[in-house]
């Protein structure tokens, strides 16, 4: 009963599967159904006591050649856009002529199961599952099984063919690929060198631009403090990491100061860069210099932030 069971019920799953193989537009779906109706036969050959063949079914056909359909899809790009018209003149006409001999073959081999004197299970697997099975495809059956191996090297090998791609021209070398970057910021004048890493701002590169924190704001410490120092004594320190820095320095004087540690807080940049520190030149009182960077004049602190563009 149960074997009557399971057969109908993946007899009909099989029969669905197949017609959505034959009927399905996309390649990669067909390959799937395809793979429904392997599983399906692998389950009726366990049930009909044949564990060896059913394990074959599903290593070889649904692990390996199935593998390798699905495998030249992806590497081919088979899709819906494909044309289907007709390439070769006639194919028509003798895919019918196949599709109705396979249809005699399939009605002769039906006809001899239900005719003719079924043997049993028993004596049809006389001497162990494995060894008849061999015995079979080895001595009345080896020519359909040199076949089929021939054709899967077959599609193997055509699978390599069709990937295959002549290089009609030399590989760039990276400085060939270095001239086309720096043409091309000529032409354009698109940056070639690489862009700023994450947590940055992405106006450029440069090594004193801070880091931003996951809440937005900036990190003072991604900013080296000699680098902070020099540019805050010449007076080209970016406006927002100047506003942190001391904001920072205010927060550690007033941490000084609940301690009880009274004048002796830690100098600011400012003062440091005004009393001289580490590869810094004290700035004499009152000077003002004006400096250019990446094309702007940026003024000292303390006066009106102006910038202007060249040539203007």
């Amino acid at each position: 009963m149960g074997e009557s069971i399971t057969f109908w019920v993946l007899a009909v799953v099989s029969v669905i599967a197949a017609l959505g193989l034959v009927f399905s537009r996309r390649a990669v779906y067909s390959a799937l159904m395809l793979g429904v109706v392997m599983l399906s036969l692998a389950v009726l050959y366990a049930v009909q006591d044949a564990p060896f063949l059913a394990a074959v079914q599903i290593i070889v056909y649904t692990g390996a050649v199935m593998m390798l359909f699905l495998f030249v899809l992806m590497l081919v790009g088979v899709d819906s856009s494909d044309s289907l018209v007709e390439t070769i003149r006639g194919q028509r006409f003798w895919a019918v002529v196949g599709g109705l001999g396979f249809a005699v073959l399939l009605a002769l081999g039906i006809g001899n199961a239900v005719v003719g004197s079924p043997k049993g299970l028993t004596a049809a697997a006389e001497g162990g599952n494995v060894s008849s099975l061999a015995q079979l495809i080895f001595t009345r059956h080896v020519f359909a099984f040199e076949v089929t191996s021939a054709l899967l090297i077959t599609a193997a090998l055509g699978a390599m063919v069709l990937a295959h791609r002549e290089r009609t021209e030399a590989k760039p070398t990276q400085r060939d690929l270095s001239r086309q970057r720096f043409a091309a910021f000529g032409r354009t004048g698109k940056n070639p060198a690489p862009l700023p890493g994450p947590g940055t701002y992405a106006r450029h590169n440069a090594i004193d631009m801070p880091a931003l924190l996951p809440d937005g704001t900036i990190s003072p410490l991604s900013v080296n403090r000699y680098i902070a120092r020099y540019e805050e004594s010449k007076g080209i320190l970016p406006p927002e990491v100047a506003d942190v820095l001391e904001q920072e320095e205010a927060a550690q004087r007033a941490a000084a100061q609940a301690n009880g540690h009274g004048g002796h807080s830690t100098p600011t940049v400012a003062e440091e860069a005004r009393d001289g520190g580490p590869d810094t030149e004290p700035l004499p009182e009152g000077t003002e210099q004006d400096t250019v960077v990446a094309g702007r004049v940026v003024r000292p602190r303390g006066e009106s932030a102006a910038t202007e563009e060249d040539g203007k």
